[in-house]
């Protein structure tokens, strides 16, 4: 999803600046609220991985260029599940960073498009998660239903902000609304490849219960009493 050099340019790039601020605004209050939760170690462990896999997920993971953005397997909703919002926030953003600081500086100038478009979305996918999983059911017991709507908040999020900065940057003219319906029809590839994902993670860690109580996994993975 990251958006192509050029796509927003000049001015309109403050607007980024103000996305970007917001995220990760907000990103800061959810990492906080895990600090209240689980402790400053629990969140610094769960960030760097978070930020390694996200790192993994850009660099070493295929991903191809389709028309105004790039297709990536960026596995928002089960960082989520696996990390809780606030270390998964901290993780694509610092993944993003890194990336762009050692191996793509020419996308630095983009980074406050694509750190909001990684961001929102994530935030959306917390919200729904407290909304569709009962608060007597640990995460290790999510159904495909719920994963597949996690997922689909996510990458449909991610969708949603490249065909906003697209047509922000490049207006409603058929050739830009061509590439933006390529990219979001490759992207969506991703919706169905993403709940399978999470449903195998989430079994391994079920058969790995050694991890319960760990704090490299959000508390609410296997204790069904944890707030989300």
């Amino acid at each position: 999803m990251h958006m192509e050099p050029g796509v927003v340019d000049g001015a309109k790039l403050i607007l980024s600046y103000g996305t970007a601020a917001g995220s990760l605004g907000y990103a800061a209050k959810l990492a906080f609220d895990t600090t209240k939760r689980d402790g400053i170690v629990p969140l610094a462990i769960r960030s760097a991985i978070s930020t390694a896999l996200v790192f993994t997920f850009f660099e070493i993971l295929p991903h191809y260029p389709v028309g105004v953005s790039e297709v990536h397997l960026i596995l928002g909703s089960t960082l989520f599940l696996i990390f809780g919002a606030g270390p998964a926030a901290i993780g694509l953003a610092l993944g993003l960073l890194i990336q762009g600081l050692f191996f793509a500086p020419f996308d630095l100038p983009q980074y406050g498009m694509n750190v909001t478009t990684l961001l929102v979305p994530i935030f959306a996918v917390h919200e729904l998660a407290r909304r569709i999983i009962p608060a007597n059911d640990a995460y290790t017991d999510v159904k495909y239903r719920q994963a597949l709507a996690l997922s689909t908040s996510y990458q449909g999020g991610v969708i949603a902000w490249v065909a906003f900065w697209s047509l922000y940057g490049h207006g409603f003219g058929v050739e830009n609304l061509a590439q933006i319906s390529s990219f979001a029809a490759a992207y969506a590839l991703v919706i169905v490849v993403e709940p399978l994902v999470d449903l195998a993670v989430l079994a391994a860690a079920k058969g790995l219960r050694r991890l319960e109580g760990s704090r490299a996994v959000h508390s609410r993975l296997y204790s069904a009493a944890a707030r989300t």
